[in-house]
């Protein structure tokens, strides 16, 4: 220990490590509870849904939503890293060519000793995307800005959805436990910016200021333009529904409409047999379900957190998490893959575990 102390560059970054970590503790929360918190902004708004970045409609039933916006990013710059990758290929990988074989040589090996050279080839196009798109759209979302910039929702907003909500459940809105955040500007692009914790308003307030937080100032929620697209569980959704659909795909071109049928609709071998093959199929349903919720909810879980240690040790409290979250982002996105792998392997087995040919 004394050693490390004596070195003048092992002492410095301790002493700035321990500077910014004091600053960020007095800085937070934490701190506004002393009358500090100068790096302290309010707790982003979290909810489940989606939510869409332009108010209204695009078109009749269709609304914009600030996932939808991550996903369509997300395979922009699939597109360009593929072009990247392949635009200049040689038999001595360079660069991003090289990283990108190494990925797929991987993958590849490990389909083909799971599902065997010919059944891989069949597998592979869909487990590399699979992985690609869920591992790049959870790294996406814990880049600065997701989640904290956006548009204002308006106070009247606001108060409407929270009164049609009240009015579903058979009760009264209260304007004073609605809380809004006050934003500095006129304009509907708002963003939670440092110090800015304690700056907020309730619904009765704002109506009893004649609909005003504040000269130069609004009142109103912030819906975040851009938020990681695994939060949504529609994109969840989508993802395991078009897995499962292509593995029974599979499993109906290998063994035929009553070979795979077989496995849940089961006359042969009695009422036992029969039992087991409804219990396959019922399993079939809840496949979809674990792949939706087991993606959304760690992903989603992922996104709380780091919100919730931004909130508390703004500057360095949220960078161990940020390490935590490429680990788990990359770990779903292959346990979604090679889920899928199994799934389709199983499902172009014949029901006594020899393959149909």
């Amino acid at each position: 220990m004394s050693s490390l102390l004596s070195n003048p560059k092992t002492l410095a970054i301790l002493i700035i490590a321990l500077i910014a970590f004091v600053v960020s503790l007095l800085g937070g929360a934490l701190g506004n509870a002393f009358g500090l918190g100068f790096l302290s902004a309010p707790l982003a708004h979290i909810q489940i849904p989606a939510e869409p970045v332009i108010a209204g409609d695009i078109f009749p039933g269709f609304k914009l939503t600030n996932t939808m916006v991550t996903a369509w990013i997300t395979i922009v710059a699939l597109l360009v890293i593929s072009f990247f990758a392949t635009r200049r290929m040689s038999e001595v990988p360079r660069g991003m060519q090289n990283l990108i074989e190494v990925v797929i040589e991987f993958f590849l090996d490990l389909t083909e000793r799971i599902a065997g050279a010919e059944r891989a080839r069949r597998f592979f196009p869909l487990i590399m995307t699979i992985f690609l798109f869920i591992v790049l759209s959870n790294w996406i979302g814990i880049l600065p800005g997701f989640g904290t910039i956006g548009r204002i929702e308006s106070p009247e907003e606001i108060i409407h959805h929270r009164e049609e909500a009240a009015e579903a459940a058979g009760a009264h809105v209260n304007l004073n436990d609605i809380h809004m955040q006050v934003f500095e500007g006129e304009g509907g692009f708002g963003y939670l910016s440092f110090g800015s914790l304690g700056e907020d308003i309730t619904a009765a307030e704002w109506e009893e200021q004649q609909h005003s937080a504040g000269e130069g100032k609004q009142a109103g929620l912030l819906v975040p333009f851009l938020r990681s697209a695994n939060t949504d569980v529609n994109t969840t959704l989508s993802i395991a529904l078009i897995a499962m659909v292509m593995v029974h795909f599979w499993g109906f071109s290998t063994l035929g409409i009553f070979g795979h049928l077989g496995k849940f609709i089961n006359f042969k071998e009695g009422p036992i047999g029969f039992f087991v093959g409804i219990l396959e199929g019922i399993g079939e349903f809840a496949k979809i379900v674990s792949f939706t919720f087991r993606l959304f909810g760690n992903i989603f879980a992922g996104e709380v957190l780091l919100i919730a240690m931004a909130f508390l040790f703004p500057l360095i409290g949220i960078i161990p998490f940020l390490g935590l979250e490429l680990f788990v982002g990359a770990i779903q996105g292959f346990i979604f893959a090679m889920l899928t792998l199994v799934f389709a392997v199983m499902a172009t087995t014949a029901h006594g575990g020899d393959e149909h040919h």
